[in-house]
């Protein structure tokens, strides 16, 4: 469609939305593993394409066993259990929320305590000695370095095997896996996900202008290249965090890696065993810059990604008419979007489309893992209970929450936008976490953001740069 028709059916059409946005934590909280065989790409609605491995409907809970049955006998009727994570405002609310019924069912007082200096506050009290029975790291890889050090509690020796097989997809089990100093230990459970691999866009400006959702990364460069033609840059994107400047460009690169090589490759980066100086990194990397160093597919052009801040970035695909058209970002991103913007009418999103068909269709996640530090039955019945649907089901239902348990209902989700999100995880048989949260923080936090960041700019060449984020692995 030419740029002429397109503009006017898009004007006379499009809502005037606001501006407003809301603030949030830079990157959703948490940005990053797991091992499993790829696969294929078959439909799971009509904005997405993803892995078929899942039904689509919940699976029957499991049936509460052990100190969970005990629990909802009344058998700890009166016990308290300690939580620490980095819940506080809103989220804190909706926490709290989807533990009640548990609590009035129970007895058992879950004392949570959100904090948002979580990160250096967990260290200090674990090493202190004051570690809380049950602490949520939403970046794995400092959960490691307590495992490592023998002071996290091995959950499998208490949860069923065969039920956690049944309710949650093998990937996040093996993202629980950990090694500790006496081998592998099931350091956690996950409870609550964000999907990273997501592609926005301003859905009734796009329906009007004939666009169509792209399928393979072919026909997503093809995509790009028409809205160009049509006289418009496809892409919003913007790496300005302040201090965590850079992160946005992290997460590309780990979907791109995750589509262009082996999961196991992945998996030996994050580690550090396939240094960034790689071609296999350096061919991801390339891959983004067909875009990002692109000035007619970029707006405001290459010089602009640095400068904008993530949460402005998607603003523009607002307007009326749409100054740009595609944004990759993770689930979060909707908290930045205008108020009066409608889900699944004014924006949706599509599945970042698969590269090479070897490496099928895998998904990047973040998300929350729950790990235990004090070991009684109480505890014990808690942590089954996070392993469950329900104890998230309210949190679900409100927005905000990805459940990555098979048992969640997807009846529980209030948009068709947040639903397709739930079935992608649900049905994906590869799951990869945000890499750099994996990694170790002068390289992942560290080296990582500032090297992509030069880059981007122009500071320094691909080659530089790269020589640049390796360096992090010697601190």
């Amino acid at each position: 469609m030419g740029r002429k028709l397109k503009k006017s059916a898009t004007l006379a059409t499009a809502l005037i939305l606001g501006i407003s946005l809301l603030t949030t934590a830079c990157g959703g909280g948490s940005k990053k593993e797991a091992s499993s065989s790829p696969t294929t790409a078959p439909t799971v609605k009509a904005a997405t394409k993803a892995p078929t491995a899942a039904p689509t409907t919940a699976a029957t809970a499991p049936a509460a066993t052990g100190a969970l049955a005990d629990a909802f006998a009344g058998k700890f009727k009166g016990k308290k259990v300690t939580m620490f994570g980095p819940f506080t405002d809103a989220d804190e609310v909706k926490f709290n929320t989807s533990i009640k019924d548990f609590e009035e069912k129970t007895g058992i007082d879950i004392q949570y305590e959100g904090s948002k200096e979580f990160e250096a506050t967990i260290s200090i009290r674990v090493n202190g000695g004051n570690a809380p029975d049950i602490a949520d790291f939403p970046q794995p890889g400092l959960l490691n370095t307590f495992v490592k050090a023998g002071k996290v509690i091995d959950v499998s020796t208490f949860l069923n095997a065969e039920k956690m097989k049944q309710n949650y997809n093998q990937s996040w089990l093996d993202m629980a896996t950990m090694a500790g100093p006496n081998g592998n230990i099931m350091a956690g459970v996950w409870n609550r996900s964000s999907v990273k691999s997501l592609v926005w866009y301003p859905k009734k400006a796009f329906d009007e202008a004939g666009y169509k959702i792209p399928t393979t990364w072919d026909e997503m460069m093809a995509l790009t290249e028409q809205i160009a033609k049509d006289g418009d840059p496809a892409w919003a994107i913007g790496i300005e965090s302040g201090a965590a400047t850079g992160w946005p460009a992290t997460d590309w690169i780990e979907d791109i890696m995750l589509r262009t090589t082996t999961p196991e490759n992945y998996d030996k980066w994050v580690k550090g065993e396939l240094p960034f100086t790689d071609p296999i990194v350096k061919n991801a990397i390339t891959k983004m810059s067909d875009i990002w160093l692109n000035d007619k597919y970029v707006l405001g052009g290459r010089k602009s990604i640095v400068t904008t801040a993530f949460g402005d970035a998607p603003k523009p695909m607002f307007d009326n008419p749409p100054k740009a058209w595609l944004h990759r970002q993770a689930s979060f991103i909707t908290s930045f979007f205008p108020t009066t913007a409608k889900a699944g009418v004014d924006y949706d999103w599509f599945y970042l489309p698969p590269i090479d068909p070897q490496y099928g269709s895998p998904v990047l996640v973040a998300g929350d893992i729950y790990s235990m530090f004090n070991d009684r039955p109480e505890v014990r019945a808690v942590m089954e209970f996070f392993t469950t649907g329900e104890s998230i089901k309210t949190w679900v239902q409100s927005g905000g929450a990805i459940a990555p348990m098979n048992d969640a209902s997807l009846d529980w989700y209030t948009t068709d936008v947040d639903r397709r999100q739930a079935e992608l995880i649900q049905k994906a048989s590869t799951i990869r976490f945000d890499g750099s949260d994996l990694m170790p923080g002068s390289v992942g936090a560290g080296t990582f953001w500032k090297g992509m960041t030069d880059y981007v700019s122009g500071t320094v060449d691909l080659d530089g740069a790269l020589k640049e984020i390796q360096a992090g692995w010697n601190k």
